[in-house]
This record gives structure tokens, C-alpha cells and sequence, in this order.
């Protein structure tokens, strides 16, 4: 944000974002650089002041100050410094007036004051008038304390968000790079049409009915307003609104005035022109705004907006001058641009048709009385409340789990709906089609809200709708032709809270006569472990391992292996497990260390393949070389050295480290009985109580060199006895099953929908 902001007040044309291999990233633009002399009332520099108080940046100064920003973005008006204080640590570089300034925070306070580091490098690009290089670079690593369940940023959310900066802001080039991984990935985003490209690029895969879309900018009253759209083949509105780069999902002035010149405009227009004497329907904003998509922005200075996440717009001084350059240039180009102007108003003309066509089927299939079920189509077992605020649907795929569902379900509460192959995918169909559909019309009537125009949610007969389809691939499309249904259709029930997916459990757990229904994989895990624990220590060369302690080992197995799964396959698993373990990947290691490391890695291999000999060795472009020799065979293992500096790296060698003590030495998983299994309290030499197991390894039991080791074996001892199946599909099921497992109130898990989902 302060970056495009510099832009904005046209001194920054670059701006570099960096995800690192550590996790830290890193923000960088060419423009003036934050002012470094010292503060005049803090006593400390001017930098320092604006990275750790808020409100001290350039958008809070005075306005007549040729420093300040006449037009500002920021979401919430906190800034840098709450990226200071919600640090572990950050860097700041400052290139301004030929010198590189340095400074470091750890938690949001100084840890030294700003230094000078040195003459700033020469610049090609936005110089200052020296030719020297000018502007900021902070780097940053999230607080773990705060942050405690985000791992890392998403690169397709960044990309998406810069993307949109880059074409709101012309002439700005913003670059993305991912260091995270063994291959680079870097996104340059840089669009000289602006917001008319921008059009142009959200409908790249639809076609369009402009050549080029209609692009409007200009300034009036003192806000910039810059509108940009164009009509393709969809039969949906895609209008997005921005003030000051900051998006407003819910619009306000600025959408509000260009929906009205967009209706007046062109109502005058198609009546003028004659085009509506032969059709008998009257047009409505909804029919000119079918298959439009659309960019408005305005730029002003003191935005006001309903709330703190600025998501609409309520500054009332934007209405006028929008509705009236809208107006203005779009009568301009309608009768500049006849053809198109004809195309135009022949597809909101066929819009109207079909609204009218569909509001016509409406009134046909339209119920008799808002309870009164007996007219329904499809096979709906309704419930016998009649109070909404207790009453459950379920949309269930085919009849096979309808049965069993209808079988297994509270008659008094539940009702069910099974719905035959796959909906309407309504993202693509016109809504006389969709009000058309079969399925869709059962659905409609089921709920009991009507639709579009007649949608009450004070009529919905259910406030709990429940979308419960197969865990597999045709049970995920069903489940998202539903949400996109709901989405598209009937967005106030997702925004009231009415609608969950079901969670039926994938696997059961049977051991005699017991039954346990489990969710996922990873509960699975959680409950193999469970059992595979129960009665079994950890014999370390440093004492045994039990109870709790033995528990986190196995947790810490597991998380080696989920990240062991980003690790390429071109790679055997063992041996980079094992370079972990013994310390190959730990960052900026010298040459002498990576190949003590390297020695460690054979014997660690060699303890946990007592058949083979292994070898491993430092080649001298970085590459580690491994290979095991077994019966006069050798295998050849090549680890680049791109990986060894990847984020991949990182995280295993911070992950290994944590338990590799473990594993260096002797560790066997030991059953023991229930007397040896409670441990006897002794005193250490310090005095303390410790817990001690007095446990005889089995005959034989393996040698445990890995986490990968140790997981396996303790999976394999918790599968013992049991039998476990994997249901495909509900219908598997039987009903007494599926009413224990995802019907019954009191044991299912619910996952509720949010608009913020979509």
C-alpha cells in the first residue's frame, strides 16, 4: 500500500515483492524513500518514528504539504508499523540522496538506530537526480506468536490482489517472486491499458460483443473517476468498484450512480432509436446489466466508508460528478458506435424476454399454499414440524443414499431430497433455462423462498439446508453445482446462515463388535496411534520414551512426513530424510561442515541398512552425491544444490532438528505390560523425580533411525486386529449408520457456509 501510494503521487514505477526461503518477505519500490533526518520532536529519525507510532506516515500530514498524499490507499489505516509490532524481526533499507540507510526491529521496537551503510548503488530506472538509486525495501518475518496456525503466504491470493493494483495503476510494474521453492517462480504484472485491460482480462473466457470495451476517465469536482466495461456472452453482472485501489465488495455511491446513468442512458437510447417498437417487453436495470462486466474507480482524498474494512462506499460527494460523466460520455458513444449500440440493446431486449418468459414460469409451477406439498415433483420426504426454525433438508445425491437417508432420519425435524445425476450448472445458463430445470424447479419448491424477484427468506421452510453428497470426484461436482446454485440464486440464504455441508465419515473402524466412524485421513492416523501406542515404549540411548512424550515424537513423525509429501519424487524419500536428520540442509553451512554432515548422513543409513554400504560426498557445483553399495551393485542418488537452499530444505532441517538426537543413537518400539508399563518414580542426581519404564526390548525389534520409521511401525502395531473399511459412497451405508454418523444432531459435524467462502 505505501508503495502504490508513492505511485500514486507519480514518484515509484516499480515495486518488487519477495516470498523468501526462511519465510520472510520482502517489499521494495523505487520511489523517495522514507525521509531519514531526525524528528524533530522524538529526537530519534524520522524513520524510526513512522515504523513503531501510528499515524506518522505521509497519508496523515497536512495536505497543503507537497510530502503528504493527496489520494491514499491502506485497508484498515494501521500501516507499517502493525507490520513492525507483528514482526519477529524486520529489516528496513532506505536509498535516499545517494546514501543506503539500514535499520533492524525485533517485535516492533529498535533494536539499533537507522545507520548509513553506505553510497547507494547506480540506478537504470527512476534515478534520483544523481543517477543514484532511491526508495525502500522492508523485510519481514511474521511473529509465530501471534500468527500461531499461518505457515505461509498464498501466492495466488498476492498474485490476484497485485494483479488488480497493477491494472487499477497503469504504467506501475509489479513483480512477484516465490523463492520459496526449488524453482523460482516469478509473475510480472505490468499493463499499460488500465482498467480497460483490466475488463478485457477478467473476460478472457467468454466472448465478448465490443471489439474494445467502452473506457471512460476524467476528473470532476476534484475526484478522479475512471470507468471502464464492455457486454460479453454470460448472463451475469461482474461489476467491480474501487476507491483509492481499495476494493469495495459491496459497492456504495460510486456503483449506485454508475448503475443509474447505465439505466437512464440506455433506456433513452433503445426508445430514441426506435429499437423497442417492434418488442413488447419493458427493459429494467437487471436486464441491462446481464452479461456486463465492469470497473469503476474513483481516486479522492477523505473517503468515507460504512465500516472499518472499507468494504462500501457511503461518500456522498461521489454521486454527482460519476452519474453525470457516466451519462455524458456514454450517450457520446452510443451514437458514435450505432452498430454496437444495436447489438447492445438487441441483448438486453432478449434479457427482458427471458426474465418475462421465466417469471411466467414462475407463476406455473408456483405452489398452491406456502406449506401444501403434495404438488412437488421429485421425491421429497418432508418432516412433519411445521416450525422452519427446527426443520432440517438434506440434498443427497440419487436414490441410493435417498433411501437409506429417508430410512435413517428423524421424521419429526428431518427432511430429505434426493437429487437425480447432476443439477443445472446455472454459472453458464440463462434463468428461463435454470427456472426451467427439473431439479432446480424441485429444489425451488421445496424451500418454499421463490426466486430472483419473488425470493422472500421469510418463507424458507427449512433454516437448516444441508448439502450431503458422496467423498468422491462426482460427489465434489454435485456439491459445487449446489454452492454455485445457492451462490448465484439465492445468496441470502448462505448470507442468514441456512446452509451446511455435511461431514460423513470416509472410514470405519471395527474391532470385534465395537464400531468407531472416523472423518478423514487424519483422523484415522490420530486413532491408529492411539492404539498403536497403547502398552509400547520408546528405548532411546538416553532413557525410554513414554506417555506424552512418546505421543509428541509420533506427532513430530507425522509432520515430517506431511512435509516430506512437497519434497519432488525425483528424490528417495529415505535419503532426504536422513540429510535432515543429520543436518545437510541447515542454511549457510560452510563447505567443511556440509561434508561432516554429509559423513554423519552415510552412518546414519548405514544403521538403518545393515545389508548395504553408503557413501555420500560434496561435489564441486554444490550437488550431494549418495550411493548405496549392495551385492556389487551400486545406486546412484543426486541431490542439486538448488534444493538444498529451497524453502523445502529449510523447514526439514528445523523440523529434523528438533528430534534427530532421537534417532542418532539406539531406539527400539517395545511392548511392555501393564505392571512395567506405569513408571516407577526414582530420584536423578539433582533430586527430581523422574519417571522411569523398566522395559525388555523385544527379541529382534528393529532399530528405529528415521521419524518415517517410527511412525510406520507404531501405525502397523494400532492396525492389529482391527478392520477397517472405506465408505465410497452413502449409500454403502446402512441407516442406522448414517442417522449415527451424519443425521444425528447431537454426534454429526456441520460445516457451515459463509459468503467469504465463495
Amino acid at each position: 500500500d505505501n508503495a502504490i501510494d508513492e505511485a500514486l503521487a507519480g514518484h515509484c514505477d516499480l515495486v518488487l515483492i519477495e516470498l523468501n526461503p526462511d519465510g520472510s518477505v520482502s517489499v521494495e519500490d523505487n520511489g523517495r524513500g522514507i525521509p531519514t533526518g531526525i524528528h524533530a520532536e522524538e529526537g530519534v529519525s524520522a524513520a524510526e518514528v513512522i515504523m513503531t507510532q501510528l499515524h506518522a506516515g505521509g497519508k496523515f500530514e497536512n495536505t497543503s504539504d507537497d510530502n503528504a498524499y493527496k489520494v491514499s490507499g491502506g485497508l484498515h489505516g494501521v500501516g507499517v508499523s502493525v507490520v513492525n509490532a507483528l514482526s519477529e524481526w524486520l529489516e528496513l533499507t532506505i536509498w535516499r540522496e545517494g546514501q543506503e540507510h539500514w535499520m533492524k526491529f525485533a517485535h516492533g521496537d529498535a533494536v539499533a538506530p537507522l545507520v548509513v551503510k553506505g553510497p547507494a548503488p547506480k540506478a537504470e530506472q527512476n534515478p534520483d537526480d544523481n543517477g543514484f538509486k532511491k526508495g525502500t525495501r522492508v523485510t519481514f518475518l511474521a511473529s509465530t506468536d501471534t500468527f500461531k496456525n499461518v505457515t505461509e503466504f498464498d501466492f495466488d491470493k498476492l498474485e490476484h490482489r497485485y494483479r488488480e493494483l497493477a491494472f487499477l495503476n497503469s504504467g506501475v510494474r509489479i513483480k512477484l517472486r516465490d523463492k520459496r521453492h526449488e524453482e523460482v517462480k516469478e509473475h510480472d504484472l505490468f499493463y499499460e491499458g488500465g482498467i480497460a485491460a483490466f475488463v478485457k482480462y477478467l473476460d478472457r473466457n467468454k466472448t465478448a460483443l465490443l471489439a474494445e470495451p467502452i473506457a471512460i476517465s476524467s476528473e470532476r469536482d476534484g475526484i478522479g473517476i475512471d470507468v471502464a466495461l464492455e457486454w460479453n456472452d454470460s448472463y451475469y453482472e461482474n461489476v467491480l468498484c474501487f476507491t483509492n485501489n481499495i476494493p469495495q465488495r459491496d459497492g456504495g455511491t460510486h456503483l449506485a450512480a454508475f448503475r443509474a446513468a447505465l439505466t437512464r442512458t440506455l433506456n433513452n437510447y433503445s426508445e430514441k432509436s426506435g429499437l423497442l417498437k417492434k418488442e413488447k417487453v419493458s427493459l429494467t436495470g437487471d436486464d441491462m446489466r446481464e452479461g456486463l462486466t465492469a470497473i469503476v474507480s474513483v481516486k479522492l482524498p477523505d473517503p468515507k466508508f460504512s465500516s472499518q474494512t472499507k468494504d462500501k462506499l457511503v461518500s456522498s460527494e461521489v454521486r454527482q460528478p460519476l452519474e453525470s460523466l457516466m451519462a455524458d460520455r456514454m450517450n457520446d458513444w452510443l451514437e458514435e458506435n450505432p452498430a454496437h449500440a444495436k447489438s447492445i440493446v438487441q441483448k438486453i431486449i432478449d434479457a427482458a424476454a427471458a426474465r418475462e418468459a421465466a417469471k411466467r414460469a414462475r407463476e406455473l409451477t408456483r405452489r398452491k399454499g406456502a406449506m401444501d406439498i403434495a404438488s412437488l415433483p421429485g421425491k421429497l420426504a418432508d418432516c412433519q414440524e411445521r416450525d422452519p426454525s427446527l426443520c432440517e433438508l438434506f440434498l443427497v445425491e440419487g436414490d441410493s443414499a435417498g433411501g437409506s437417508a429417508k430410512q435413517g432420519r428423524d421424521r419429526k425435524t428431518q427432511a430429505i431430497l434426493p437429487l437425480k445425476g447432476k443439477i443445472l450448472n446455472v454459472e453458464r445458463a440463462r434463468f428461463d433455462r435454470i427456472i426451467s430445470s427439473k431439479e432446480v424447479g424441485t429444489l425451488i419448491q421445496a424451500m418454499g423462498t421463490g426466486i430472483r424477484d419473488d425470493f422472500t427468506l421469510d418463507k424458507l421452510r427449512y433454516h437448516k439446508i444441508v448439502i450431503m453428497t458422496d467423498a468422491d470426484v462426482d460427489g465434489a461436482h454435485i456439491r459445487t453445482l449446489l454452492l454455485t446454485f445457492f451462490h448465484r440464486q439465492m445468496p441470502d440464504i448462505i448470507r442468514a446462515g441456512h446452509l451446511f455441508i455435511a461431514q460423513p465419515p470416509l472410514y470405519k473402524v471395527s474391532k470385534g463388535r465395537s464400531e468407531v466412524y472416523l472423518k478423514d485421513g487424519a483422523h484415522l492416523d490420530r486413532y491408529l496411534v492411539e492404539a498403536g501406542l497403547n502398552g509400547r515404549v520408546l528405548e532411546t540411548s538416553g532413557g525410554a520414551r513414554l506417555g506424552p512424550d512418546l505421543e509428541a515424537l509420533v506427532e513430530h513423525a507425522i509432520r515430517m512426513r506431511n512435509l516430506m509429501a512437497f519434497v519432488p519424487r525425483r528424490y528417495d524419500p529415505v535419503i532426504i530424510e536422513a540429510l535432515g536428520l543429520a543436518g545437510v540442509f541447515e542454511p549457510d553451512l560452510s563447505i567443511e561442515a556440509r561434508s561432516a554432515a554429509l559423513t554423519r548422513t552415510a552412518a546414519w543409513l548405514d544403521r538403518g541398512d545393515t545389508e548395504a554400504r553408503w557413501s555420500a560426498r560434496l561435489s564441486e557445483d554444490g550437488t550431494v552425491e549418495v550411493e548405496r553399495l549392495w551385492r556389487g551393485v551400486t545406486d546412484h542418488h543426486k541431490i542439486e544444490g538448488s534444493f538444498l537452499s529451497s524453502a523445502e530444505a529449510r523447514k526439514l532441517a528445523r523440523l529434523a532438528a528438533e528430534n534427530a538426537e532421537v534417532y542418532a543413537g539406539t531406539a527400539r518400539l517395545v511392548r511392555v505390560s501393564a505392571a512395567e508399563a506405569e513408571p516407577e518414580a526414582t530420584v536423578d542426581a539433582d533430586g527430581e523425580d523422574e519417571p522411569v519404564v523398566a522395559a525388555r526390548p523385544t527379541q529382534g525389534a528393529d532399530v528405529i533411525t528415521r521419524p518415517s520409521q517410527l511412525l510406520a511401525l507404531v501405525l502397523a502395531a494400532g492396525r492389529k486386529g482391527l478392520s477397517i473399511a472405506r465408505y465410497k459412497g452413502l449409500g454403502e451405508m446402512n441407516a442406522d449408520q448414517l442417522w449415527e454418523t451424519t443425521l444425528d444432531p447431537e454426534n454429526r459435524v456441520l460445516l457451515q457456509v459463509k459468503v467469504e467462502d465463495a
